[in-house]
């Protein structure tokens, strides 16, 4: 069944690429019917899966692949990988509604977020490293030509840094990867089988030099501060739908390497690094949002929230290996809300990079200065956009709150610095209420006129998303419940 989720989308995407005289209207509904297939498959997963013992794995599967080095097609999923991987196919089917209305090569584009689809479901439930790189890489091909050929702007060049910056974390990953398979004995890139025998406990000098290639690859991929610089252009140049799964799902891979692998796979590395984890978090914080309320193109201001926001994640991470007295709980507490805050990040800035690609379909523009006024020519994109706002600074109702709570709670118990970043959610409170004003008030700018409101499609593609993360927010006990099992067992790995 996993593997059906896994590659449905890739059997969809080679269909769609070599049919080249499929009309335009049906590759849109072809792609849309494959999102709503892809979420009924995972929602019967979900509530019909047997609930897995402790470290254990649901719907695992595993074969012989390329046995000369120990790697083999293993794939399951616990509590860290269930959400992101729940999170992917609602966020692509997000952007397949929206795309319903794209006259530019639809059927390519069809054809290409299908493929990117299956990359990044792939990486969610690999359990094996070979096979985690090879989705990772993957997905910055996939995503290289989502840039280039549907984007705007200096598109190509936006495209060329992000393929070249991204690739090249990935080589430093695939250097940790390695030091990991020539540790182990015997030699394995197995993800659960290195967990159990944690090859570079006790190594020292070792296990840092391959925690820190990992780190590399993987903070670039996050991105946290100071390997971010790539993501404000490659934001602003892509599509819309570009953004929202760059956003949404991909820069969850860095984050999400951080608790499959670079955390239970070397602890005691872990926990050598973990102060400069949690520096790290605290920096990626506070310069995420300050840039971004500097800021007067909105796609570039919601491109910086993102290294705000995601630097929640590193924090809390950062503050689950700082071991002390009676601290168990609480870094338990801090991975429960770093892989909440993941669902939650993707959920609402998905939906904030979509409602920014509505202002440059009807403006061409993403200047906040030019627009002004919107909630009387467009009440419905003036209330998405608001509430959009409010869940993203972390309004008490919303999955944003849920999440930034326990990050705050968790880390700040166990090392209290971390209550320095809370300056970032004052600051980025500060920047999206600017945002609603400069956005939806005031005189109606030269932008602002003759505005056309939402259309049925874009309320489709943004109303759930936004829908998610209250109901998340009011009730989120059936995440919470999935996740800290498998947070408990990784707290007790890093610990051990």
């Amino acid at each position: 069944m996993l593997s059906l989720v896994v590659f449905l989308p890739l059997v969809v995407a080679v269909v769609l690429a070599l049919a080249r005289g499929l009309p335009d209207a049906v590759a849109r509904w072809t792609w849309l019917a494959l999102s709503v297939v892809e979420i009924v498959l995972v929602a019967a997963m979900w509530l019909r899966g047997p609930e897995p013992a402790a470290g254990g794995l649901q719907f695992e599967e595993r074969v012989r692949w390329l046995p000369t080095v120990g790697s083999s097609y293993h794939v399951g999923l616990d509590g860290l990988s269930w959400p992101l991987l729940a999170l992917t196919v609602v966020v692509f089917a997000a952007c397949s509604v929206h795309s319903l209305g794209e006259q530019r090569r639809p059927r390519q584009q069809a054809a290409l977020f299908c493929f990117l689809q299956t990359t990044c479901l792939g990486l969610f439930a690999a359990q094996d490293l070979i096979l985690f790189f090879v989705f990772f890489d993957l997905s910055i091909v996939g995503m290289y030509f989502v840039i280039a050929g549907w984007g705007h702007g200096d598109a190509a060049r936006s495209a060329l840094k992000f393929f070249l910056y991204t690739f090249l974390g990935s080589l430093a990953l695939l250097v940790g990867f390695i030091g990991l398979y020539l540790a182990a004995e015997p030699h394995t890139f197995d993800i659960v089988e290195l967990t159990r025998a944690a090859p570079l406990q006790g190594q020292g000098w070792a296990g840092n030099l391959v925690l820190g290639a990992i780190l590399l690859g993987l903070a670039v991929k996050t991105p946290t501060f100071p390997f971010h610089t790539w993501l404000p252009p490659a934001h602003t140049d892509a599509p819309s739908v570009g953004s929202a799964v760059l956003a949404g799902v991909l820069l969850k891979m860095g984050t999400y390497g951080f608790v499959r692998i670079a955390m239970p796979v070397l602890p005691d590395a872990w926990r050598a690094w973990a102060w400069v984890v949690l520096a790290v978090g605290i920096v990626s914080v506070l310069h995420g949002a300050l840039v971004a309320l500097a800021q007067t193109d909105l796609k570039r201001m919601v491109a910086y929230t993102s290294v705000n926001h995601m630097g929640y994640v590193v924090l809390a991470v950062g503050a689950a290996g700082i071991l002390a007295d009676s601290t168990e709980q609480a870094r338990q507490v801090a991975v429960v809300g770093a892989v909440t805050q993941m669902v939650s990040h993707g959920l609402i800035t998905a939906a904030l990079f979509l409602l920014a690609g509505v202002l440059h379909d009807r403006a061409g523009t993403y200047d906040m200065g030019s627009f002004g006024g919107l909630a009387r020519p467009a009440p419905r994109y003036a209330a998405l956009f608001a509430v959009a706002a409010f869940a993203s600074l972390g309004l008490p109702g919303f999955s944003g709150f849920i999440a930034e709570f326990q990050v705050f709670t968790g880390s700040i118990a166990t090392a209290p610095v971390a209550a320095i970043a809370l300056l970032g959610i004052l600051v980025t409170a500060a920047l999206f209420l600017r945002a609603i004003q400069r956005l939806l008030t005031g005189e109606a700018g030269e932008s602002s006129r003759g505005f056309r409101d939402v259309r049925t499609a874009e309320v489709w593609s943004v109303g759930p998303l936004l829908v998610l993360s209250l109901l998340i927010g009011v009730f989120p006990a059936p995440l919470l419940e999935v996740v800290e099992p498998a947070a408990a067992e990784l707290v007790d790995l890093v610990g051990r």
